[in-house]
């Protein structure tokens, strides 16, 4: 009896210890993420910071200074629902020369592909929140810097570019109405309207595992309980 339940207990009891430590690993990726979540709640309250020059991401900052409408460009690609059907559409991402400091890219907000709003020539004040740049993975489209499209939104990469080798190492993602950060542009461009909000579906990744390891002390308790075949 002995020799028989001792490989079904050892590997029984390295899972069950691998099951348990993923669900107990997953309630203290839930208790991380409920802290940050509660940051994004207390940003989202507060209001705008000037922008300096090292913000924490997910900071709500103000940036004042002079848009570079010559070096409007587009970021990513998104269908959305519109009164005659399907609109295709990006993010209009243009830098923001402040008066002292490195240029600023700018994502004002989501634009039909066919929409040219003007942009103001002279100097705009756009609330936001700083988003860390992103790179481009195995399945990101390649950019298209002749066209002024990109599907990575890296500052450093977007910079060079368009001619703009020294800009900030961060991107002011507009918030407000559609068309309120430069006061209502016909609607466009629509710009976030909160703080992003990361998922926290870590108490169900939990109870799956705890599930699998009680499963797994079930089959284990049957089959020590039945014995062996004939």
């Amino acid at each position: 009896m002995t020799h028989r339940l001792l490989w079904p207990t050892l590997i029984t009891t390295a899972m069950l210890a691998i099951l348990l430590a993923l669900g107990t690993w997953q309630l203290h990726r839930r208790t991380w993420k409920l802290g940050i979540l509660a940051a994004i709640d207390t940003a989202e309250r507060a209001p705008p910071a000037p922008l300096g020059p090292h913000p924490a991401p997910f900071a709500k900052v103000q940036v004042t200074g002079r848009l570079r409408t010559d070096l409007a460009a587009r970021y990513g690609i998104e269908a959305r629902p519109g009164p005659d059907g399907t609109v295709l559409g990006s993010q209009l991402i243009v830098p923001l020369q402040p008066p002292q400091g490195p240029p600023v890219l700018v994502d004002l907000g989501w634009l039909p592909a066919q929409a040219h709003p003007p942009l103001p020539n002279g100097p705009v004040s756009i609330q936001g929140y700083v988003r860390e740049p992103s790179h481009p993975g195995w399945f990101t489209p390649s950019d298209d810097p002749a066209a002024r499209q990109f599907y990575a939104l890296d500052p450093a990469r977007i910079g060079a570019a368009l001619g703009l080798p020294a800009m900030a190492p961060f991107t002011v993602v507009a918030l407000g109405p559609p068309g309120g950060p430069l006061g209502g542009l016909s609607g466009v461009p629509d710009p976030a309207q909160h703080l992003p909000r990361p998922p926290n579906d870590h108490l169900q990744y939990a109870l799956t595992w705890y599930g699998l390891a009680a499963i797994l002390a079930f089959m284990f308790a049957a089959y020590v309980v039945k014995g062996p075949r004939a």
